[in-house]
């Protein structure tokens, strides 16, 4: 296999160059190059008997670029139509008072409230969720009802707190 490494050493600096000339990416370049040298070894004794073995090389290297540019193309369609999302609108100056109004209530309040009026959940399932029981849930929701009145009546433009049902479900 000497004669392989002497077709590596006088070839390998013009079929980077090629490479390089068509896929315009260094990196892209030398791998193509490789790819076309791995193919070339496996395929070394028949190769070898080829008038120009650098031509087979070059052509390898052209249908790999040109495989590279079609997956780019690809890549570039299926990612044209996908856009990043429109940006948040920022919070409302009532929504700002309420976490903060909910921030400052004890955890299990805090917890019972979000479940009840913003998940939907019924006194029963927040029970079941939170392991605690029905009067203990139901304590929770007055109290955290209760102390988030007294905060955000302190405030301007307060926010009410609506399930449009009862609250005791």
């Amino acid at each position: 296999m000497d004669d392989f490494d002497e077709f590596y050493r006088a070839t390998s600096r013009r079929l980077l160059q090629y490479a390089y000339a068509l896929s315009a990416d260094l990196g892209a370049a030398q791998d193509l190059t490789q790819e076309a040298y791995v193919r070339a070894w496996q395929r070394w004794s028949r190769l070898r008997g080829y008038e120009n073995p650098e031509a087979w090389l070059r052509l390898v290297v052209t249908r790999l670029s040109t495989d590279r540019w079609r997956r780019l193309g690809l890549h570039r369609r299926v990612h044209a139509g996908l856009r990043p999302p429109d940006p948040a609108p920022e919070p409302s100056v009532d929504t700002v008072l309420l976490i903060a109004a909910l921030k400052r209530l004890p955890p299990p309040q805090r917890r019972a409230v979000a479940l009840h009026y913003l998940m939907d959940l019924s006194v029963a399932e927040i029970a079941a969720e939170t392991g605690a029981s029905t009067g203990t849930v139901k304590s929770w929701l007055a109290r955290g009802r209760a102390a988030l009145a007294t905060q955000l009546s302190a405030q301007p433009a307060a926010p009410t707190l609506s399930n449009g049902g009862s609250d005791a479900r």
